[in-house]
């Protein structure tokens, strides 16, 4: 038997940016897209966001690709809010997302940071934020 946990932090958007997450639907969203996951073997640590966009924390095991896990995720999200009226207008993510692997001595410092999105995006918007993991992660500067 093979071992394999491999933590991410994957952040994607709205389509267009849509501030329609609202924090009543937001948690409703986030415990169903805890739930599917879990049905699909995908563990999710912690999940958070604000009105555009959303943060997970999860652990990948060896039989599941990041695209696939997202594909997963973002995919039957957006079905299952648009299926339930879960938000107006309808539910669309962003095609692109962003996810970077972290070290096993780092889930607490994104936990932490997941918990304050309300507060961080007092002062920083999502495009401000993007813009900065692009940079810190260095994207975009492969060869």
């Amino acid at each position: 038997m093979s071992f394999v946990k491999i933590w991410i932090h994957a952040v994607w958007g709205t389509k267009n940016r849509e501030s329609i997450l609202s924090k009543e639907n937001r948690m409703d969203l986030f415990q169903h897209i805890r739930e599917n996951a879990k049905s699909k073997e995908i563990y999710i640590d912690f999940i958070n966001g604000h009105v555009d966009h959303v943060h997970c924390l999860l652990a990948l095991n060896a039989e599941m690709s990041i695209s696939k896990a997202l594909q997963l995720i973002k995919g039957e999200s957006a079905f299952w809010a648009n299926k339930n009226n879960l938000l107006k207008p309808k539910l669309e993510w962003a095609d692109e997302y962003f996810a970077v692997s972290i070290s096993e001595s780092m889930p607490d410092k994104v936990r932490d940071y997941l918990r304050r999105q309300e507060e961080h995006h007092k002062k920083v918007s999502f495009m401000q934020e993007y813009e900065k993991f692009i940079r810190k992660y260095n994207f975009g500067n492969h060869g």
